[in-house]
């Protein structure tokens, strides 16, 4: 029989998807790792398992022990499966900006969630800093009681990333990737697989592909942390360097704006199938731009981190995109005439 044993045994080896629109345009392959068929639905469950799994090497956690953890939402999810299937309960903070679905998703673990009002870094009730005196909070009554995951801190986010997304890529290439491509929050995706491809091969060529509103691409070309605009995507995007994104190995970044990203998405629903997440649009929009400066005949793998789904109620929602100033494809506009909100799509 050929049987997994439990949550972490089918996390990762996810497949390379042909995006046969984005390669057309540009004459190069362009492959997206299909992230979203991990079991709890983004690439945020490798960013849980690893985390996790170095805490339970270095002594960390034990049964009995509270995952803790701010996160926008992924990463919460995925850390509170895998927890749960490890013998562990988690308390979840994020900030209630984020979409319903992601948050009905983070209730549905099981987890306890946590909502606070979105903030700045800098301020003491930012989400992270709030997660981090709960830990500390719960391990002043009971030594030891509480873990703080860490997701943009701890570097196991980034060594995890290195040591399985990098190794899948080169392996379901054969060592014929040109260049990767992807978005930022943490920084553990981008900065892990640019350790582990140039690793192999020095001169692949690593982009960041950052929302407008964050600061990193102006960080990368320009080293200062400068930002303009706003984007509507989740999860990604920063205001300042974090662990995992520190001396990574990136070539150079672009700033993509939501009205060059989300008509992505939307062709490659009507077009592919394929129903993806604010972050695949930005990463599929830097693929693109990657593409076509490596020129045709190239191979450029991105990350298609979770699915639409997620958020409906605003990329496919044409009274929330025309709120923000975005197109509505036309087949949009005919499943959802106006005046009436898009449901989640199914």
């Amino acid at each position: 029989m050929h049987v997994r044993a439990d949550f972490a045994a089918i996390v990762g080896h996810t497949p390379l998807l042909r995006l046969r629109r984005a390669s057309a345009a540009t004459g190069c392959e362009i492959l997206g790792k299909a992230e979203w068929m991990n079991p709890g639905g983004s690439i945020k469950d490798r960013t849980a398992l690893g985390l996790l799994l170095d805490a339970e090497r270095k002594g960390l956690v034990q049964p009995g022990t509270t995952l803790v953890e701010g996160t926008a939402g992924n990463t919460g999810i995925g850390l509170a499966l895998v927890g749960a299937s490890r013998g562990y309960s988690s308390i979840i903070v994020a900030p209630n900006s984020q979409s319903a679905e992601k948050l009905d998703a983070l209730r549905l673990t099981g987890a306890e969630v946590r909502l606070v009002p979105p903030a700045k870094f800098a301020d003491p009730n930012h989400y992270v800093h709030v997660s981090e005196r709960l830990v500390a909070a719960l391990n002043a009554k009971a030594p030891g009681s509480a873990w703080f995951a860490n997701q943009f801190d701890n570097t196991a986010n980034r060594d995890y990333h290195a040591a399985t997304t990098a190794v899948e890529i080169w392996e379901q290439t054969d060592g014929a990737v040109d260049g990767f491509v992807c978005s930022a929050g943490t920084g553990g995706t981008l900065a892990g697989v640019a350790d582990g491809l140039k690793a192999r091969k020095p001169d692949v060529r690593i982009a960041l592909s950052d929302p407008a509103g964050s600061a990193l691409a102006n960080f990368v070309n320009h080293g200062e942390l400068k930002a303009e605009g706003n984007s509507i995507s989740e999860g990604i995007g920063s205001s300042r360097v974090t662990a995992n994104f520190k001396d990574a190995k990136i070539d150079t970044a672009y700033s993509i704006p939501d009205t060059e990203s989300v008509p992505l998405l939307h062709a490659l629903l009507l077009e592919e199938g394929l129903c993806l997440g604010g972050s695949s649009g930005v990463n599929i929009a830097g693929a693109i731009r990657l593409a076509h400066e490596l020129g045709p005949g190239h191979v450029v793998v991105t990350i298609l981190a979770d699915a639409g789904t997620r958020y409906a109620k605003k990329l496919f929602n044409p009274l929330f995109l025309r709120s923000q100033g975005l197109p509505v494809p036309a087949w949009l506009e005919r499943a959802f005439p106006a005046g009436v909100s898009a449901p989640p799509v199914a």
